[in-house]
């Protein structure tokens, strides 16, 4: 069990960061786009290709993030009424949900990666592809993320301020 944490600890803290890494690059790809625009008139042909690439990785790695962190949408108000033994078995069949999606996304985030492999973009030419390969990637995120829950190791890395965060 303590291998199996470990292990999706650095996958977790690897993709982590390279969703930080793609919003900083992102940030300093439009910061320098909009001054070249209205300084010198002029825009790097990779820019708004890039800006996508990263601004699309970014939000899916977001998602993952969000069901580590156990953000998904919830009706609190709801299941703070229900027994112990109730909110149990429905955080089960969420996670349950959670692992289901996760597998969706790999299969036909793959599938679909795959298929638009054969077009490229415009001006890069890098394939269609990129936009679409980290559909899978996030899949296993979510798929692991759900998993590890399900078996009941918390993979929440932040503390809510009600269990006493800041």
């Amino acid at each position: 069990m303590k291998l199996i944490k470990k292990l999706a600890l650095w996958f977790d803290s690897f993709f982590e960061n390279l969703a930080q890494v793609a919003l900083l690059t992102m940030i300093l790809i439009v910061t320098m786009q909009v001054i070249t625009r209205k300084l010198f008139n002029f825009v790097f042909f990779w820019s708004e290709e890039i800006t996508m690439v990263l601004l699309i990785w970014f939000s899916f790695m977001g998602i993952a993030v969000g069901f580590r962190e156990k953000l998904h949408l919830a009706i609190d108000s709801f299941t703070t009424k229900l027994p112990q033994k109730a909110i149990y078995w429905i955080n089960k069949l969420v996670n349950l949900g959670g692992l289901a999606f996760g597998i969706y996304l790999v299969k036909y985030g793959w599938d679909f990666t795959v298929l638009m492999n054969t077009s490229t973009l415009a001006a890069t030419h890098m394939p269609n592809s990129v936009f679409y390969a980290v559909m899978p990637v996030s899949g296993v995120m979510i798929s692991m993320y759900s998993f590890l829950n399900l078996i009941g190791v918390n993979t929440k890395r932040h503390q809510d301020v009600e269990e006493g965060g800041h």
